[in-house]
């Protein structure tokens, strides 16, 4: 069965194992999540199962969101996340999904929105490298250069790198290890780093089976 979870991420530590060795980990409040919706290949013509995380009063949900709740009779969800399954039939509206449903060795991916950082150079943003600030260079040793283009085509070609928005945007790591599970605390222990900054929503799911 396809294991799958919400949570929010706490930060980084480090963990020693009994032989001694140093291991780095993210700390991770792993749900507990509760199912607000099933779809199936007959009604919606595929199979998914929709979670929430974090509760919040109904009275700062949008309509369409708080009739949902009100539908299925829970109480209110800031995040929702689909995933897709073969079959869905193990789950009905209502279950809860527990940080239990991973073991310590599980491979799994995980999803977040990356640290945004604001308006970057080509620099910073696709490690260019500088001028030489010395003969004459000027006061361009960070700038971006020539865009390539000349009379033909007349237009710089798209998918040049050049300064832009850096962050904020959906990064998947996959095939970190699950180091330890806190059932009672409903943490989980990755080893390595997974994206985006503390307190950010992150969904994890276990790795695809090569």
């Amino acid at each position: 069965m396809k294991k799958f979870i919400m949570g929010k991420k706490i930060g980084m530590t480090q963990i020693f194992t009994e032989e001694g060795k140093v291991v780095p980990v993210t700390v991770l409040e792993a749900g507990p999540c509760v199912v607000t919706q099933r779809k199936t290949m007959m009604k919606e013509g595929y199979n998914s199962i929709q979670i929430g995380f974090g509760d919040v009063s109904l009275g700062k949900l949008s309509k369409p969101r708080k009739g949902l709740f009100e539908k299925s009779n829970l109480g209110g969800k800031r995040f929702l996340k689909e995933f897709r399954l073969d079959d869905c039939g193990q789950f009905s509206v209502g279950d809860v999904v527990k940080v239990d449903s991973f073991a310590i060795g599980d491979s799994v991916d995980v999803s977040g929105i990356s640290k945004g950082k604001g308006y970057a150079g080509p620099i910073k943003r696709w490690n260019a490298h500088r001028l030489k600030e010395t003969h004459g260079t000027g006061p361009v040793h960070r700038h971006g250069g020539s865009l390539g283009a000349a009379s033909d085509p007349s237009r710089v070609m798209k998918g040049k790198k050049m300064a832009g928005h850096l962050g904020a945007e959906k990064v998947t790591v996959q095939n970190l290890k699950v180091v330890d599970v806190d059932v009672e605390n409903n943490l989980m222990l990755i080893k390595g780093a997974v994206p985006g900054p503390r307190g950010g929503v992150i969904c994890v799911i276990d790795s695809k089976k090569v």
